[in-house]
């Protein structure tokens, strides 16, 4: 069951790297204002969500890699509040201002699910 979380946990922010580069001016809207260099932040995240997807997979550096997306994961939490106060849409998301708000304690789920898949 742990390999099966850790993939899906892996393909998550490997996806969700990816689309930091492909999309980048969707996420850049997400970052609080006063923030600096938001284009900057968003490819930044973006690497270390595909180094740390990648990087739970190899044993060899799932501890570091498990340690450095809970990192990342308390590091963007900010952009997730602002999202939700300023009612941000991103790809259409949320549809209902209400979504952003419960997308909230999900940030929380993935926390954990990191912790536990990568046995930390």
């Amino acid at each position: 069951m742990r390999l099966l979380v850790r993939l899906i946990v892996a393909a998550f922010f490997v996806f969700a790297g990816v689309s930091h580069f492909q999309h980048p001016h969707q996420f850049e809207k997400i970052v609080p204002p006063w923030l600096p260099g938001p284009l900057v932040l968003v490819y930044v995240s973006g690497i270390f969500e595909i180094l740390g997807g990648l990087g739970i997979l190899l044993e060899s550096t799932r501890h570091v890699a498990g340690w450095g997306l809970i990192a990342l994961l308390i590091a963007v939490f900010p952009a997730n509040i602002y999202m939700a106060v300023s009612q941000v849409k991103i790809f259409g998301f949320p549809s209902q201002p209400w979504m952003a708000w419960a997308r909230l304690p999900l940030q929380f789920v993935f926390l954990a699910a990191v912790y536990w898949s990568c046995e930390l």
